[in-house]
């Protein structure tokens, strides 16, 4: 913590980084912390020369191979005599050694941590450099045209087992983890909307806290999804205690017999491998990520002429266009967009409640609980 600001002479670059970081913590996830700080080392420093694994292993374990040389970055450098030159030179340092992508992306968090530090106590910061570069271009997401996700629909539909694993990120454009997440108590059937107020974690566990504020959002169940979902809560495996029933858990094996895993978390590689992958292919559609889903979603709505503002609140994303004033009109708009995403698929209302009454909601293995 930032106890003196009359002590700005001697508050060093490590210092404000490390004081960002202690102000992170909470407010994102483990992961993303951790990935804070793994950018951050490259702030601080030393920066071992070698390759991306030897970096690695030095900056998680500290293990250096014998001889292993280093360059000073900006840790020790006091702010308050920290010059834009300097941050000039160690960004073109870093994109040498390490890319231009990790370069700017450590310069972004080293404005974020300077700031903070001039913001709680005064001190005088240089101007950030510009004109470096935007780095190497990051590749795209891979996304489906608008008739290969009704395709992958109309097959999600038959499929009362699985298909609502993989239809429902192009529904609502929600994160794997924020999917995995998901519990019984977040859907509002009744008011037409699922709540998005947590996340899973690598280990399995889920937790009240999103990737960043402004994910923790309210999504409009479209009338596609909500016959899909009418239709798997009844033969959804619950196990433990009825706010804790995972909208999307393991299925385990089907069997005569409940597999010891039915009911429980469902880990994101078991979701890509065993749901997500074999459902695509099963539906003829070229194999996309579920982020990929979540692209196809945001850019379907902008193609559809929905509000940049409303599309960023339904996505979850803090840096928007056009600011929404309250967030009861985002939903209220937001209705109407996800309506039009089941006509961007070519999704016939008229038929998709006959045509999911038709099904016989029935898992193997499991026995459909009230």
């Amino acid at each position: 913590m930032i106890t003196d600001v009359g002590a700005s002479k001697i508050f060093t670059v490590a210092d404000a980084v490390r004081y960002w970081l202690q102000n992170r913590e909470g407010e994102v996830r483990e992961n993303t912390l951790r990935s804070y700080r793994q950018v951050s080392s490259y702030i601080v420093g030393p920066l071992l020369i070698g390759n991306k694994n030897e970096r690695h292993n030095f900056s998680r374990r500290g293990s250096q191979r014998a001889g292993a040389q280093f360059i000073a970055m900006l840790g020790t450098k006091p702010i308050c005599h920290l010059t834009t030159a300097e941050i000039r030179a160690w960004h073109k340092t870093l994109t040498v050694e390490v890319g231009g992508y990790t370069a700017n992306v450590a310069k972004k968090f080293l404005r974020t941590a300077l700031s903070l530090a001039a913001e709680d106590c005064g001190l005088p910061l240089p101007p950030m450099p510009t004109r470096l570069g935007r780095g190497r271009p990051r590749a795209k997401k891979a996304i489906l045209p608008p008739d290969q996700v009704g395709q992958l629909l109309r097959a999600a539909m038959q499929d009362t087992q699985r298909g609502i694993y993989y239809a429902f990120p192009f529904l609502t454009g929600v994160r794997p983890s924020e999917q995995l997440a998901l519990l019984w108590d977040d859907v509002r059937l009744d008011e037409g909307v699922i709540d998005i107020r947590r996340t899973q974690l690598p280990n399995g566990f889920s937790r009240e806290l999103t990737k960043t504020s402004s994910s923790a959002r309210r999504i409009p169940i479209s009338p596609l999804l909500r016959s899909m979902l009418l239709i798997w809560h009844r033969i959804c495996p619950k196990v433990g205690n009825s706010g804790a029933w995972r909208v999307f858990p393991c299925l385990g094996v089907a069997s005569g017999n409940r597999h010891k895993t039915t009911g429980r978390a469902l880990s994101y590689t078991n979701f890509i491998y065993t749901y997500w992958r074999p459902g695509l292919r099963a539906a003829g559609v070229p194999l996309v990520t579920p982020h990929g889903a979540r692209h196809t979603f945001i850019s379907t709505l902008q193609a559809n002429g929905v509000e940049l503002g409303l599309v960023a609140k339904l996505a979850g994303h803090s840096n928007v266009a056009v600011t929404l004033g309250h967030y009861t009109q985002a939903v209220r708009g937001g209705e109407l967009a996800l309506q039009s995403l089941d006509s961007a698929y070519n999704i016939n209302h008229c038929t998709v409640a006959n045509a999911c009454s038709d099904l016989q909601p029935t898992y193997k293995g499991v026995a459909p609980e009230n």
